[in-house]
C-alpha cells in the first residue's frame, strides 16, 4: 500500500526540526507554523486556544495530505503580540488546562473507587456489584 511505516509518524529524523515558522510578508502581523509529526488532534485543540485569545484576529490549520504527517497553522494577531509568543502563551495554556483537566479526573476516579462508593456502569447506572449478580441488563434466553 501506499501507507507509510507507523514510527514515521511520530519520529523525527535525524536533523528534522518539529516546529518551522515562517512570517508571512502579504498579511500584517501574521505567521504560517508548519508542525511536524503531528495530527487533527493537536491542531484543532492548538486552534481552539489560539481563538479563545483576545489577541488572536484569525487562527486555523490544514493537513495538506493525509500520508504527510504534519499540519500547517496560520495565525494573525492584532499587532500588540508576535504570532510566536501568542502561539508559546496557547501552548503554555494548553497544557495548564490539560493538567487541571488530568487532576480533575484522577480525583474523581480516586473518589470512585474508594470503598463504599457508589459504582456505575459506562452509562452511568448505579450498580450494587461487579458482573451479572448486581441484577443490571442480564436477561436470562434459557
Amino acid at each position: 500500500m501506499n501507507a507509510i511505516n507507523r514510527y514515521e509518524l511520530y519520529v523525527l529524523e535525524e536533523g528534522e526540526k518539529p516546529v518551522e515558522v515562517s512570517e508571512d510578508t502579504k498579511i500584517p502581523n501574521a505567521a504560517t507554523i508548519k508542525i511536524v509529526k503531528q495530527d487533527h488532534t493537536l491542531a484543532n485543540m492548538i486552534r481552539a486556544q489560539l481563538l479563545s485569545m483576545p489577541q488572536v484576529l484569525f487562527a486555523g490549520y490544514k493537513v495538506p495530505h493525509p500520508l504527510h504527517p504534519y499540519f500547517l497553522l496560520k495565525i494573525q494577531t492584532d499587532g500588540t503580540i508576535t504570532p510566536t509568543a501568542v502561539l508559546e502563551k496557547a501552548c503554555t495554556n494548553l497544557i495548564g488546562m490539560l493538567a487541571t483537566l488530568e487532576g480533575k479526573f484522577k480525583r474523581e476516579f480516586a473518589l470512585n473507587t474508594v470503598e463504599g462508593g457508589v459504582q456505575e456502569d459506562a452509562y452511568g447506572v448505579p450498580t450494587s456489584g461487579s458482573g451479572w449478580e448486581g441484577g443490571g441488563s442480564y436477561v436470562d434466553l434459557g
